[in-house]
């Protein structure tokens, strides 16, 4: 049953936007969403387990006993529930409106950016569009914790845009993941991010039956993993940047009525922005609320911004990179972008506002 309305991010509050400052800035008070364990931890492991939804979640625990037995519940991600803009939401501290990254390809100029693979008209944009240029706000608060992913990211051009200036320790395999985080811990490091992205490409690939439920199961073995390696007075802390909805072959093609007042598009399958031609913004939205408002909520540019979809503040640049009317499926449907393509085609998706895709986990483990 589709949702009624938008799960919105709770800025405010129990949100990812607010995960890494209580963690590096202790309030006087420590939030009563936030899980205790961490704030009197001498050592904090934050570990993103990208793609890792909530209600996904709830509706295995049989198979992963470590994650359900920690404390914790459910916080929102951002919008959209993206990994690109997550993920910066996550290490900045900051709501899209205010760090920039407002997709997973946003319009830079007129040109549509893949930021995950920092990408413009299929080639490399990194001298371009460079980083700083989408993403200049610090990550962590100004800290240069280390931060352990996967080895081949360290050169990204989104490592840049949401990492920069923090110490990389790449991995090649999860059990090498925990091996690196252990030894930083060793060494006496009081924080230690750390990113792992396996439910995320296998819900994309193969959706959310037998071989998501085999990716969970691994997932929870690497948590059991990380917490018997930290060390007495430590807390791992566990979210995630969004959850999952399977979508399979339900692609929705904009009307051509829709498209005769289409610019371009950007953004992804499930939450898509609509960039109209000059002096074709009102019935770009008439259109497309005519012939997708069953399946989406169809909203205007204003709409997005007025009603703090991105937070309470959204700059001037962020602004410029959204489209004029956005198509946010409501039902487990993509809209198609023949631009927006990749080397298989996705059957779990996510970026919309729904129930599944907008609460994530925020568990806490502490070192016996």
């Amino acid at each position: 049953m589709a949702d009624a309305q938008p799960v919105l991010p709770d800025y405010e509050g129990a949100c990812i936007t607010n995960v890494v400052p209580a963690l590096l800035d202790p309030p006087a008070v420590w939030p009563t969403w936030f899980p205790e364990g961490a704030a009197d931890a001498e050592q904090v492991v934050l570990l993103v387990l990208d793609g890792l939804g909530w209600d996904q979640l709830q509706q295995r625990a049989s198979l992963a006993p470590t994650l359900c037995a920690l404390a914790g519940g459910p916080i929102t991600t951002v919008a959209p529930s993206t990994t690109a803009t997550a993920l910066t939401s996550i290490t900045t501290g900051l709501a899209p409106g205010e760090h920039g990254v407002v997709g997973y390809r946003i319009d830079v100029d007129g040109e549509v950016l893949n930021v995950l693979r920092w990408q413009a008209s299929g080639r490399d944009a990194r001298a371009t569009i460079p980083p700083e240029k989408i993403q200049f706000h610090e990550a962590f608060e100004g800290h240069r914790p280390p931060v352990v992913t996967k080895a081949e990211f360290r050169t990204s051009g989104f490592t840049a845009a949401h990492l920069d200036r923090t110490r990389i320790s790449g991995w090649r395999m999860s059990s090498t993941l925990v091996t690196e985080v252990g030894q930083l811990l060793d060494a006496g490091e009081p924080f230690v991010y750390a990113y792992y992205e396996g439910i995320d490409k296998v819900a994309h690939e193969y959706g959310l039956g037998a071989h998501y439920d085999a990716e969970l199961v691994a997932c929870d073995r690497l948590v059991a993993d990380l917490l018997e390696a930290l060390p007495p007075g430590a807390a791992l802390v566990v979210t995630a940047d969004h959850g999952h909805v399977e979508v399979g072959d339900n692609l929705v093609v904009p009307a051509p009525e829709v498209m005769s007042h289409v610019r371009s598009q950007s953004g992804e399958g499930r939450f898509r922005w609509l960039h109209a031609r000059p002096g074709h913004a009102r019935q770009l939205l008439e259109a497309a609320t005519e012939h997708h408002g069953g399946v989406a909520w169809v909203v205007s540019v204003d709409t997005v911004v007025d009603d703090g979809w991105l937070g309470p503040v959204v700059s001037d640049a962020a602004r410029a990179r959204l489209g004029d009317v956005a198509l946010v499926a409501r039902e487990p449907v993509s809209f198609v972008d023949p631009d927006d393509s990749g080397p298989y085609e996705l059957i779990g998706r996510h970026g919309s506002l729904t129930r599944g895709e907008m609460l994530v986990p925020l568990l806490v483990g502490v070192a016996r």
